[in-house]
């Protein structure tokens, strides 16, 4: 018996106002980059290098609805500022590092968080926590030549009208262009990549049937957890 294989169809996000997409190659994103957030999980800022883990490029949904995950009892919601690599390269210098920004958005990394924490007990990999189906929500990018990504504005997220998380991106540990260049230092950084660059307190759960509403500035994002 033979097989033909097909490639799968490219990711993509949205771009605001207009019709073309950004294709994704790949997402990164970071851990633990939010002071309040790394003293709620119970350790120490700026103690250690910025934590990364991957996620599917077909894991980013612009779906107004998101199913709720098979294989866990406690989704949790983490909301981030998300950069969108125009351009990339190994050994990036924090000082041309701004220049790889092509644009940003909004996202949320939805977590397993039961998995996550048996995965950390066990000193297993995260895979199954994070880089599940519909993982990565995330709103249209705005072009940096739009809007330029911001070093401060709020970021926040409300789950039924309440308000969970409520900081400021200027409270990252490391900034923008420290992450670009630490994680150019482990993988050749291309365009198309996608880098959701931490939350800050207050992750919590999600049920089925809640919707959840978020932004970082004038960027926001909308959509329901599905069954």
């Amino acid at each position: 018996m033979s097989y033909v294989l097909t490639p799968p169809p490219p990711a993509s996000v949205s771009i605001a106002g207009q019709r073309a997409l950004f294709p994704v190659r790949r997402v990164f994103c970071v851990g633990r980059n939010y002071a309040d957030h790394v003293r709620e999980m119970g350790a120490d800022p700026k103690s250690e290098p910025p934590i990364f883990f991957t996620k599917p490029a077909d894991a980013v949904t612009q779906a107004p609805a998101v199913p709720y995950p098979p294989g866990t009892k406690d989704l949790h919601h983490e909301v981030e500022l998300v950069l969108a690599l125009g351009s990339g390269g190994a050994g990036i210098a924090e000082a041309d590092a701004l220049q790889c920004i092509w644009g940003w958005g909004v996202g949320v990394d939805l977590t397993r968080r039961d998995l996550q924490a048996a995965a950390k007990k066990g000193g297993a990999p995260w895979d199954a926590a994070k880089a599940f189906d519909h993982s990565a929500p995330i709103s249209p990018l705005t072009p940096v030549s739009t809007a330029p990504a911001p070093a401060e504005a709020r970021i926040w997220l409300s789950v039924n009208g309440a308000v969970r998380q409520d900081s400021n991106v200027a409270q990252m540990i490391w900034s923008a262009t420290e992450i670009i260049a630490a994680a150019s230092r482990l993988w050749t950084l291309s365009a198309g990549d996608l880098i959701f660059t931490g939350t800050p307190a207050g992750v919590g759960p999600l049920m089925r049937g809640d919707a959840v509403r978020c932004g970082v500035g004038d960027v926001e994002l909308t959509f329901q957890v599905g069954d």
